[in-house]
């Protein structure tokens, strides 16, 4: 139909043409919303996070998100390494004074370290430090090797001391936490870690609240940041490594309420930090102030007692040992900058002996350090008898002693000392001699 005008079809056209583009348009819109929107979202979301607050008096869980998938340790793993030390400092079979080697396999590990050779020592106290604020890779795979012959069976005894702890999620693969295959664990159980050092070893726990270690000319500030910051938190352990993200696990108390937090595959330290002021700060308030109860039964030692491929493992790093003619030499830092000052307090009458013996063997030189000597016989079989039968009625007593036959000539004659060295102090070797004399073998302490 044509008019004065012209078509009216044209008019109709446009219209719609118009109109199919607008609807067009804000599809599009819509589209390109959506599409940002399932960005935001990608971003947002962290396949690794994981959050978990326990009480810590009652048990109850305040808050849980993803608190038993699994996640990568990182050196939250140290806390395990740190909870067996402080097994061994209790039952006495190492002191704060005892030397910590450091081991090749310690030497090569990644940074975080101290960066000490093989051959140098720190003392035990130095290296829990070393492993409380800068997480020392290096000190933790020596600890392993000191303490159970190599890395691999310390991992296996803090995976057993996981299972007695209730840690049924947890395996461990080395003693620094760096990312090894099959090597996870889970918030819930980091938190139950976490409850297990400060109701087992409350004294010791007080490590954990160290801000600066000093080691030879340099300082050393502790890696979990909220310490001084947030009210109430006094410890415990920092953890990164690129497949876990930032993991943290916190205690805090004040008020008399008193919970354990953990946050685990953060994207960065600040975020981390964050997040945990603010489970602290909301959590806290609503723990309980009623009467502590043990959450966490105390187990059994956790150090080996029949374990084919751990007794080797011993067996192996001692027979090392024994074979290195080569002194180890310590390293020296100076006393008043070698580790935060704290206040003494009565020591447990343990026996303190090194922590690692040599196998029994025939030297021509004397053994340094303090020792004890139970007889001197023209007979070899005969010495080396005498210390078999005290070291089989006495294997707690003389369980990290080495028995030794010192040769020596006198007078024209050939003589054989019988003795036990790797005694850490005049006390201790005289409580040995004490309870030899009672079972009428004639002791005396020496000081080589």
């Amino acid at each position: 139909m044509r008019t004065a005008f012209g078509s009216t079809r044209t008019p109709i056209r446009a219209i719609f043409t118009i109109c199919l583009a607008l609807f067009m348009i804000a599809a599009f819109q819509l589209s390109l919303a959506g599409d940002a929107d399932a960005k935001k979202r990608k971003r947002t979301s962290n396949p690794r996070y994981a959050a978990y607050v326990i009480d810590a008096k009652t048990g109850k869980v305040l808050f849980s998100r993803n608190g038993n998938a699994r996640r990568y340790p990182a050196s939250l793993t140290k806390m395990m390494t740190l909870y067996l030390v402080f097994e061994d400092l209790k039952s006495g079979r190492i002191n704060l004074s005892t030397r910590l080697v450091m081991t090749k396999a310690g030497w090569r590990r990644e940074p975080s370290k101290l960066g000490m050779k093989p051959g140098q020592s720190i003392s035990m106290k130095q290296a829990i430090y070393a492993l409380v604020t800068k997480s020392a890779n290096d000190v933790a795979t020596a600890l392993g090797d000191q303490l159970a012959g190599s890395e691999a069976a310390f991992a296996r005894r803090m995976t057993r001391k996981a299972r007695q702890l209730g840690m049924k999620k947890t395996t461990f693969k080395n003693a620094n936490g760096l990312t090894a295959r099959g090597q996870t664990t889970t918030a819930s159980d980091m938190a139950k870690l976490g409850l297990a050092l400060r109701e087992h070893f409350p004294r010791r726990f007080k490590y954990f609240k160290t801000r600066v270690f000093k080691y030879g000319k340099r300082r050393y500030s502790n890696h979990n940041r909220l310490l001084g910051k947030v009210r109430g938190v006094d410890g415990i352990k920092t953890g990164y490594t690129r497949a876990s993200g930032f993991n943290l696990v916190t205690s805090a108390s004040h008020g008399g309420r008193r919970i354990v937090a953990v946050v685990m595959g953060g994207r960065s330290g600040k975020s981390r930090n964050a997040h945990m002021a603010k489970l602290v700060r909301q959590y806290l308030p609503r723990a309980s102030r009623g009467k502590a109860r043990l959450l966490v039964a105390k187990a059994r030692s956790s150090r080996p007692g029949g374990s084919k491929k751990d007794v080797e493992a011993i067996s192996k790093s001692l027979s090392k040992m024994s074979a290195s003619s080569t002194p180890v030499p310590v390293l020296r830092t100076p006393p008043a900058a070698a580790v935060p000052v704290e206040v003494k307090k009565k020591a447990e009458p343990v026996l303190k002996v090194n922590s690692i013996p040599a196998p029994r063997s025939v030297a021509k030189a004397p053994a340094t350090g303090w020792q004890i000597q139970l007889t001197a016989s023209d007979n070899r079989s005969k010495a080396q008898d005498i210390l078999d039968r005290a070291k089989s009625k006495n294997k707690r007593l003389l369980a990290f002693a080495s028995p030794v036959t010192l040769e020596i000539v006198k007078n024209g004659t050939r003589l054989y000392r019988a003795r036990f060295v790797g005694f850490q102090s005049k006390a201790s070797a005289r409580q040995a001699c004490r309870v030899l004399k009672k079972q009428r073998y004639s002791c005396l302490a020496l000081n080589g």
